[in-house]
């Protein structure tokens, strides 16, 4: 090893994903592999996911979706982030399901499925809350309105309603899913009959039953990691499933350099905003992070040695003692999803089970 690894283990997360179904049933299990599956690696989580028992897969971005497609997976798939040059007529042909969250977007749908000659799938989107994107509550009757007349014109399929919760706090959780409910009933009183639902992702989708509806979407938490301040993934009966190593490449003066820095995703803002001392485990044993650069790290060696070639872990499921991907968000102040989506694109990256 002359620079970072990654080890990622498909048999852990395809037990998370097992897991994760479980709780969901008989609500449907989806699995977000958006990001990069969060640093993770779309293609190969993908298909570990449906190994896994997920019966449908997020995406943010058509190009993921299609190229999903063209790896041959053919499970439901869900795309919901669109810019201006978004392909969607390439989407609708591939079966790629669409969040809407406009007229002016869903006007863009309809001249795409026009243009191709299929009808579009779409899942209309209501704000809750989150205020990332959705129609808001005066502007849903008229997405809702003019997606019905889409359908009956045969343009359109009104696959589903959906919204995100903002998971800010249990009294705005149940504040989103009265609005959720409300907004399911403008569109039942618009014609809209028996559309699918999905709300919930991680956190809801493990903690708030009622929020399940028809389908879950799970994203950090199928890859180990906690969306939640009080309970870490393990925890939670998952098992974290990257690992992030790196050797060490100089000896002097009672340091060890270590063969990966910020370029590869290690926070230099442990160095600051912890106070506890972020540290890594160098073969078996803690070893204090002191300094972090572009490319490298260095530990404080104390009263001990080091070699070079050694190999230090920053993180991985903590079996052997090392640090999870989750307390160095702690010591970073940060969040796990942030630690391990920013892992290094420039590592080796090996994929077991």
């Amino acid at each position: 090893m002359t620079g970072p690894t990654l080890l990622f283990d498909l048999a852990a997360f395809r037990a998370n994903v097992r897991s994760l179904a479980a709780t969901a049933a008989p609500a449907r299990c989806m699995i977000a592999v958006k990001a990069n599956a969060y640093g993770h690696g779309m293609l190969p989580f993908a298909l570990a996911a449906v190994e896994g028992g997920a019966e449908a897969l997020a995406v943010l971005e058509v190009p993921a979706g299609l190229e999903l497609r063209g790896a041959g997976l053919s499970v439901p798939l869900f795309a919901w982030l669109h810019g201006r040059d978004t392909d969607f007529g390439a989407a609708i042909t591939a079966d790629i399901e669409l969040g809407v969250s406009s007229t002016a977007e869903l006007e863009a749908v309809v001249a795409a499925a026009i243009a191709v000659g299929k009808p579009a799938g779409v899942h209309l989107k209501v704000d809750t809350g989150l205020h990332r994107n959705g129609a808001s509550p005066e502007d849903w009757p008229g997405l809702v309105s003019a997606a019905r007349d889409a359908e009956l014109a045969g343009w359109l399929r009104i696959a589903g309603l959906w919204s995100h919760l903002a998971d800010a706090s249990p009294e705005d959780d149940a504040a989103a899913l009265a609005e959720f409910q409300a907004a399911i009933a403008v569109a039942a009183g618009l014609g809209v009959e028996n559309p699918f639902l999905h709300l919930a992702a991680s956190s809801a989708g493990i903690r708030e039953p009622e929020a399940r509806f028809d389908q879950v979407r799970f994203g950090i938490a199928a890859y180990g990691i906690s969306p939640f301040d009080d309970i870490d993934g393990r925890g939670l009966g998952l098992r974290p499933v990257m690992t992030f190593r790196a050797p060490v490449i100089a000896v002097a003066d009672g340091r060890a350099t270590v063969a990966a820095g910020s370029a590869d995703g290690v926070p230099p803002s442990v160095l600051t905003a912890s106070g506890c001392g972020a540290w890594v485990l160098l073969e078996g044993v803690r070893r204090e992070v002191v300094d972090i650069h572009i490319d490298t790290l260095e530990l404080d060696l104390g009263e001990g040695s080091a070699h070079i070639g050694d190999i230090a872990t920053l993180f991985g499921p903590g079996d052997d003692g090392e640090p999870t991907a989750e307390e160095w968000a702690a010591w970073s102040g940060s969040i796990g999803d942030e630690i391990v989506a920013r892992a290094s694109t420039r590592a080796e990256r090996v994929y077991r089970g």
